[in-house]
């Protein structure tokens, strides 16, 4: 993995921290708000359940069940006094969390309770309009509203600041209550701000945090990879040497003994070594961060029909067939040599692993501003059980098939890979159907 592979793998990181501590976040925001939510609509209900019960009137206590007290009446005794006992107890968790919540049960919260009902009769006709116990709502405004709550599909609900509940009276006909919960929702919108501020700011510390943290963490990667790369191009160097000499005191020997078996086999591993050599460089070289200024507008379809050609008598010497299907005048922002490179490697792979006798299928397409699709596909009836995944790995071979006979290093293809990975958006992968293996790169200049 290289300096720019491990930058990539970092930004990843970052946003897949960030992303899951934000939904964390969001999670619990939403729940917090969710069950701060549920209380509060319960205990609404509570009270206007409380209110059904007695016919229209909020009671003092719950033994309270005389209706016709007027509102003077309801609030005569309230300044009576209380014990140190109740003047300094401390809330309960269920209490807290409003499990058997008796917040309405006081004198001096259902005194402050605001608002009306509406009853009607088992013909449907007005009864009564309660409005006393609020001063915003007159009894036309509270016979609209009550029409309004009529006509829903739920029997409790809200209309703004105010919550409506629809239900049979007990001795008949039906009763429209509204509660007026400004506090209330005004709290929760409070809270429902509140979460998504500390959201939003936990998101722009997360950022800095992992941005930080994660440059700390990949530094010694980074360096690792650097001397990587460096300790590939400087034994390219050292080795180049001896196998100069190697090569040089073979052909020596076989200008002196003539050739055999044995001399014939080190200069076959020579230049095998070489190779190899040269492929190393390659792939270092590849991984390194492109120049764009050396990109310009090419013609991918020109590029590519000269790269086929010089492989015709290849596939041709090898007792394959070699297909083209070219779309003319394929234009992409992106060094030539590069995309020659890209395209000589995947058609060698091809010829070098196609079943004998098999076709070689070379194609590229473009459909209006997508990315340019470069398909490169050969017979392997032998690929219906294979990772194909693992392919781009650098010296993978799969099978017995994939072994020097063939001439290859395994690693053509993770030179590919690199190739694509440096045009952003680019990619490449491998997939098997019908005994047909194919190669797909999609490039974006």
């Amino acid at each position: 993995m290289n300096s720019n592979s491990i930058t990539k793998l970092r930004k990843k990181f970052i946003w897949t921290a960030v992303f899951s501590f934000t939904i964390v976040m969001l999670l619990m925001g939403a729940a917090v708000y969710g069950v701060n939510l549920a209380i509060t609509r319960s205990n609404i209900r509570a009270v206007m359940e409380d209110i059904v019960a007695n016919d229209g009137y909020l009671p003092l206590t719950d033994e309270s069940d005389n209706h016709s007290r007027n509102y003077a009446d309801e609030t005569e005794g309230m300044g009576s006094e209380k014990s140190e006992g109740d003047l300094y107890s401390s809330f309960s968790f269920r209490d807290v969390f409003g499990i058997d919540s008796d917040s309405y049960r006081t004198i001096d919260s259902r005194v402050s309770t605001r608002y009306f009902a509406i009853l009607y009769d088992e013909d449907g006709e007005i009864e009564k309009v309660l409005t006393n116990r609020i001063a915003a709502i007159k009894e036309d405004e509270a016979v609209v509203y009550a029409q309004m709550a009529l006509k829903q599909h739920f029997k409790f609900g809200s209309f703004g600041t105010y919550y409506y509940y629809v239900a049979d009276r007990p001795e008949g006909g039906t009763i429209v209550v509204y509660l007026d919960s400004t506090t209330v929702v005004l709290t929760n919108s409070r809270l429902l701000f509140t979460v998504l501020i500390l959201v939003g700011l936990g998101l722009i510390i997360a950022i800095i945090v992992m941005r930080t943290v994660s440059w700390k963490i990949v530094q010694p990667e980074i360096k690792n990879a650097e001397i990587q790369k460096e300790f590939i191009t400087n034994a390219s160097h050292e080795l180049k040497t001896p196998l100069a000499v190697i090569r040089a005191n073979t052909e020596v020997e076989q200008m002196i003994n003539g050739e055999n078996e044995w001399n014939q086999s080190t200069m076959r591993q020579v230049d095998r070594m070489t190779g190899l050599i040269q492929n190393l460089v390659m792939v270092s070289r590849a991984q390194e961060k492109e120049n764009n200024s050396e990109r310009k507008k090419i013609n991918v379809s020109a590029a590519l029909q000269e790269t086929s050609d010089t492989f015709l008598p290849v596939a041709v010497q090898n007792g394959k067939k070699l297909e083209k299907e070219i779309q003319e005048n394929v234009m992409m922002t992106a060094n030539e040599s590069q995309i020659r490179q890209l395209s000589s490697l995947l058609i060698d792979n091809a010829i070098k692993y196609c079943d004998d006798g098999g076709t070689i299928r070379v194609t590229l397409t473009q459909k209006g501003r997508s990315p340019v699709r470069l398909d490169v596909s050969n017979n392997y009836a032998k690929g219906g059980d294979v990772d194909y995944a693992r392919f781009f790995e650098r010296f993978y071979r799969q099978d017995k098939s994939h072994n020097i006979e063939k001439g290859g290093y395994g690693i053509g293809l993770s030179i590919a890979q690199a190739i694509v990975e440096q045009y952003k958006g680019s990619s490449i992968d491998a997939a098997w159907k019908d005994g047909i293996i194919t190669f797909t790169c999609l490039l974006k200049g």
